[in-house]
């Protein structure tokens, strides 16, 4: 069971390696291609009711036919290695189309063209043309290509909170204003106990699951 005295006992071990991968993913957004920032919201488009590693797993098999392939192709090559090949590969490639016809998959502009933090995730998690992303998934892209202050909400981190106390049930929430709120008593959560709120959404997962992955 989570405590606040455990978290301070353990944190130090672990914040060496989360403030690296934070630097990583920070990286992402200021020098990567576009084709790698694209790569990252195809894997939080696959991470969905799966897992983070099969979720790279599936961006492995598709990467290089990324940027053209067709349902049928990423289809047969998530065959046998990932979980919803059908339904993730009409996803990608809807999603894809969209962005290109839009916005040329030019993703580092759109994404620096948010002033405001909660339009900038709105635009991925409520826009019907960008399918697959729920507010967690698209928390999860932006946090991945080096946007601070979103909660990756999955079960990992909804059963911490509900062993620290932050919420009364680890029930994933299921509209926008629950899942603010369950951030927003994350956030505070963290800035009682002197806690780097986006330090502490990798901590916390990765005292569930055993590794700081992404």
């Amino acid at each position: 069971m989570l405590t606040v005295r455990s978290i301070r006992e353990d944190l130090p071990h672990k914040s060496p390696e989360i403030r690296k991968k934070l630097g990583e993913f920070e990286n992402i957004i200021k020098n990567a291609s576009e084709e790698v920032i694209f790569e990252e919201l195809v894997f939080c488009i696959f991470t969905a009711g799966t897992s983070a590693k099969m979720g790279l797993n599936a961006l492995s098999a598709v990467r290089s036919v990324l940027p053209k392939a067709s349902e049928d192709e990423l289809r047969a090559r998530l065959q046998g290695v990932y979980r919803f090949p059908n339904v993730r590969s009409k996803h990608v490639v809807h999603t894809r189309d969209y962005l290109a016809s839009r916005y040329g998959l030019r993703l580092r502009p759109l994404l620096l063209s948010f002033e405001d933090p909660a339009e900038r995730r709105d635009f991925f998690a409520l826009n019907k043309d960008i399918k697959g992303l729920g507010f967690k998934e698209a928390s999860h892209f932006l946090r991945n290509v080096g946007f601070r202050g979103y909660a990756i909400l999955d079960k990992h981190i909804l059963q911490c909170l509900f062993e620290l106390g932050i919420t009364q049930s680890a029930r994933a929430p299921h509209s926008r204003s629950k899942y603010i709120e369950i951030e927003n008593k994350f956030k505070r959560f963290t800035e009682k106990n002197g806690f780097d709120f986006d330090e502490m959404d990798l901590f916390l997962w990765s005292e569930k699951t055993g590794e700081i992955l992404k």
